[in-house]
């Protein structure tokens, strides 16, 4: 929280990062029923909270839309569009996920399937079921039918290694739907680069260690998945996507285990 804040004062945008940081920390503390009616609206629509709304909140950074009742963002919307719109977790029987960094408004949803056995884990958020290392899984293997790893491996030094170790959690037919921040066609990275204010210019934020590019998707194939790359436009009708505050050009990558 320290450095956060304090590459944040360092960026040129400190009263608006200031001001947002207070507001979002206000805003979050006042229950969620009374959120829904002070922005409630038939504008706007969050599928991850059912919630109908006037506006969807500019917080933090200028492309974020937060929705102000669930804390969701635009990529936790698309990605639970794509959960309902698929039978990963379908309800025909019973399976078993595996969620890294779990956003809270995700988790709530998926701990509320009474056929799903859920489990979150990170290595240092005290809301996780479980501390872990994703580079050092303590599950056995093909102990998994999914997982979601969502801007994660952008913080992890040895991606590839935690890219096995999903790998070799999950169930054969198993899936991995994995996201990272995508910029461009190539990946760069550069393990010399430790300040944070410099990290913060060069990788988007300051506890990231690499941006990615599309060429992403060969260091799945290198861990030994078979690739899918699934997009905005591919699950959700063109007039839907300002109306669920989503981004037009979002993409992500599902591997599945041979």
């Amino acid at each position: 929280m320290f450095t956060r804040a304090k590459v944040a004062l360092k960026t040129g945008h400190a009263p608006r990062r200031l001001y947002h940081f207070i507001l979002a920390k206000i805003l979050y503390t006042i229950p969620s029923w009374v959120r829904k009616f002070i922005f409630s609206g038939k504008l706007y629509y969050c599928p991850v909270c059912g919630s109908h709304l006037r506006k969807f909140l500019i917080l933090h950074r200028p492309y974020h839309l937060w929705c102000p009742v669930c804390s969701s963002l635009q990529r936790h919307r698309l990605l639970w569009i794509f959960f309902t719109k698929t039978n990963i977790i379908s309800q025909q029987y019973p399976k078993k996920l595996l969620h890294f960094a779990p956003e809270r408004c995700l988790a709530q949803r998926f701990a509320g399937f009474p056929h799903l056995d859920y489990v979150s884990a990170d290595i240092s958020n005290p809301s996780a079921m479980v501390e872990m290392d994703i580079t050092q899984i303590q599950f056995p293997d093909n102990a998994f039918d999914a997982i979601l790893c969502s801007h994660v491996l952008e913080h992890v030094s040895d991606d590839r290694r935690a890219l096995r170790e999903l790998y070799r959690v999950l169930k054969p037919e198993g899936q991995a739907i994995i996201l990272v921040p995508i910029i461009g066609e190539v990946t760069f990275e550069n393990s010399d680069i430790t300040d944070p204010l410099q990290r913060e210019e060069l990788f988007g934020q300051f506890d990231h260690v690499r941006v990615y590019g599309l060429d992403f998707e060969n260091r799945l194939k290198e861990a030994g998945f078979k690739t899918s790359i699934f997009s905005t436009e591919a699950l959700v009708q063109p007039d839907e996507v300002e109306r669920m505050g989503l981004t037009e050009q979002e993409i992500f990558f599902v591997g599945q285990k041979a």
